[in-house]
């Protein structure tokens, strides 16, 4: 019998190494698609923003490496999720779950690999996400800056609509360093609000470091009224004019108040100093919290997946687990990437609690996962 026992024992171990193998295959596998799926998207969005307006190859690929930190927090989750229920699913097809529980085992000797490497990405997860993120992001925000600074027009796209912090402007079509029409929106601490039209305008850059761009309008015209009394007005018209954007409309004077920019620890002595000064809108802290908790809730989001992965692989994998694990496992990640964006927005928006709208799709998915779990071990 003591041998039996310890023959018994061998044996778990190398059935739990096997699988924590397996399972760390295709969750690799799966990582890699999310990333260039990510890595592609990060791609198409510089080349509309960046790379059209021939920026040095060089500069772009700096900051596609500050991006990979955002990637990789993103991409590892979902790669949790799909990567299990693969392979979990191919196990359950090739019957190979079903031999491990003829030899005795519970479905808890196949539990514990998938929490404990759900648990160790979501820990590697964090660390990306909490400390390589805020360094890339505020490298990525620095160069980015140097590059505006070089070459302000790649600020202004050709028949677009951009918004800064205090203005809008209508941008007509864009050539080198010309703008053939512009119309200007802003409103002063008065509350007067100014447009300004201009046939064209040239774009130039400012030695001084406070002014990101100089407009230099041809034949402009500026109309300046009050909200409350629009009968009040004042018309202008001059043959030529020069008008400086601030680089404070493009970036934020106090970039330390960035929340993307801080670990989680700044980020929480942040808002607890906000909280004693008093002088933060509800609104905004909302905001401010909503993204401490957004630290956690997406990369221990892994440890969720792995806990639902686990029973919906072997209730629904026992024909073509491999391919069933695929489907529902990109229909999962679509629904909750939805989550996550709707409760951001209605948290940004409507003040709802950023702890409940980062959590509560880890809260589902979890509760879901362990609902799944008691119906296997009924079953």
């Amino acid at each position: 019998m003591k041998f039996t026992a310890l023959s018994l024992q061998s044996n778990r171990h190398v059935l739990i190494a096997y699988l924590v193998k397996e399972l760390l295959l295709y969750f690799l596998i799966a990582f890699l698609f999310f990333f260039m799926v990510f890595f592609v998207n990060q791609i198409l969005l510089m080349a509309e923003d960046i790379l059209k307006k021939r920026v040095p190859i060089m500069d772009v690929a700096r900051l596609m490496s500050y991006s990979l930190p955002f990637i990789i927090a993103q991409s590892a989750p979902f790669a949790t999720l799909v990567g299990f229920l693969m392979c979990l699913g191919r196990m359950m097809t090739d019957n190979e779950i079903l031999v491990i529980r003829a030899s005795g085992n519970s479905f808890m000797v196949i539990l514990l690999p998938v929490l404990i490497l759900g648990g160790c990405i979501s820990i590697l997860s964090f660390f990306v996400n909490d400390y390589l993120l805020p360094l890339g992001t505020i490298s990525y925000n620095k160069l980015y800056k140097e590059i505006l600074f070089s070459d302000p027009s790649i600020e202004l796209e050709s028949n677009s609509v951009k918004r800064t912090e205090d203005a809008t402007l209508v941008i007509g079509e864009v050539t080198d360093t010309l703008v053939s029409d512009l119309i200007f929106f802003d409103v002063n601490d008065q509350g007067q609000i100014r447009v300004i039209v201009s046939g064209q305008t040239e774009i130039n850059n400012s030695t001084d470091p406070g002014i990101l761009m100089n407009l230099t309008m041809d034949s402009a015209k500026v109309l300046a009224f009050d909200a409350a009394d629009t009968s009040r007005y004042d018309v202008l018209q001059a043959g030529n004019t020069t008008m400086n954007v601030f680089a404070s409309s493009f970036f934020s004077d106090t970039s330390s108040n960035n929340p993307r920019e801080m670990t989680s620890f700044d980020l929480f002595k942040f808002i607890g100093q906000m909280q004693d000064e008093g002088t933060t809108s509800s609104l905004q802290m909302n905001m401010y919290k909503l993204e401490f908790h957004k630290k956690f809730s997406l990369p221990f989001a892994s440890i969720f997946f792995a806990l639902l992965a686990m029973p919906l692989a072997i209730l629904f994998g026992k024909h073509n687990g491999l391919t069933v694990g695929l489907i529902i496992g990109i229909f999962l990640c679509v629904a909750y990437w939805a989550a996550m964006i709707l409760g951001q927005t209605f948290g940004i928006r409507q003040g709802l609690s950023g702890f409940w709208t980062m959590w509560l799709p880890d809260f589902f998915v979890g509760g879901a996962g362990i609902v799944f779990y008691l119906v296997l071990v009924k079953k």
